[in-house]
């Protein structure tokens, strides 16, 4: 059994927030990855960026630099 671990989820209103999200991660080659939304959050498109807790801090910052919103941020086990 895989064992779960506390992540931060980062839940968006649309689609286009999700992909931009992705696209700036990887430009910036920061943490995380896209997952769908878990099923015990509620939140607009479905999708959600999945990352280490740590990480944080640096995707706020670089969310609020880059004009990105988030729906809603979490931590959760997964």
């Amino acid at each position: 059994m895989i064992k779960k671990e506390l992540k931060i989820i980062i839940t968006f209103r649309t689609t286009t927030e999700a992909m931009s999200m992705e696209q700036m991660c990887k430009e910036q080659k920061l943490d995380g990855r896209i997952i769908p939304v878990p099923k015990s959050i509620t939140a607009g498109c479905g999708l959600a960026w999945c990352a280490k807790l740590e990480s944080r801090d640096v995707l706020k910052n670089s969310m609020l630099e880059n004009g990105i919103e988030a729906e809603g941020i979490y931590e959760c086990l997964i």
